[in-house]
């Protein structure tokens, strides 16, 4: 990566030649950018064994492989890189899935190339940070409602999965009895059904794979409980 006040180096993925050529490289000049042009996907990866660019700024909608799996895969081997998803697709669950898998910021179409610029420039301070401290663990977010991956993915947790994940992340690596899991999803454990800690662990577990793209390291002990294997 360049030094901070150098991050100029962006990558545009997009199909449309007319958008790509016409319009984001030559305003992205203007605002300084070292903006390249490449329309599939594959192109792009063949382009990274060469060395990585800054921020890539990506569409959903690519001829070759869907940009949310780019997305995915971009993040799981270099954690470093921005991605910025530009994509038609505005609806919240669009947005949910593309900052589940990894980007850093996602924006409507028709962009504003004033916003455009003002997010790269924004994200370029925020990886000068990550490059400083950047966690090479599982790890939850200072608040704790959010579980971040190696991989930079991440998802947002819902109250009974950040009170599992406290509890579990407290334990420093051992095993916790699902009667103190229960406990601290629930004031009285005697009411809780156990087959409700069973579907809440089953589907944090289906929802880190699905969001963040790997396993979270979440293993049952038996005849006891659940244990982190592996946590920051």
């Amino acid at each position: 990566m360049s030094p901070a006040e150098a991050l100029l180096n962006i990558v545009v993925l997009e199909d449309d030649l007319m958008l790509r050529e016409r319009v984001l490289l030559p305003r992205l000049a203007d605002y300084g950018f070292k903006a390249v042009g490449m329309e599939t996907a594959a192109g792009l990866f063949a382009s990274l064994q060469a060395g990585l660019p800054d921020i890539i700024v990506l569409d959903v909608g690519l001829p070759d492989i869907d940009g949310y799996e780019v997305t995915r895969q971009l993040r799981s081997r270099h954690p470093e890189l921005g991605i910025v998803l530009l994509t038609a697709r505005s609806e919240t669950p669009d947005r949910v899935r593309g900052l589940s898998q990894g980007a850093d910021a996602y924006l409507s179409k028709p962009v504003e190339i004033e916003l455009l610029a003002a997010t790269l420039h924004s994200l370029a301070r925020r990886l000068r940070g990550k490059w400083q401290s950047a966690p090479a663990a599982w790890h939850l977010d200072a608040q704790g409602w959010n579980l971040v991956a190696p991989s930079g993915g991440n998802v947002a947790l819902t109250k009974a999965e950040r009170r599992l994940m406290a509890r579990l992340v407290t334990a420093g690596g051992e095993a916790v009895g699902r009667e103190e899991l229960m406990a601290s999803l629930s004031s009285n454990v005697h009411d809780f059904d156990p087959h409700r800690l069973e579907t809440l662990v089953y589907r944090l577990r289906r929802k880190v794979e699905q969001g963040c793209g790997m396993p979270l390291p979440l293993a049952a002990v038996h005849g006891e409980g659940y244990v982190l294997t592996s946590f920051g």
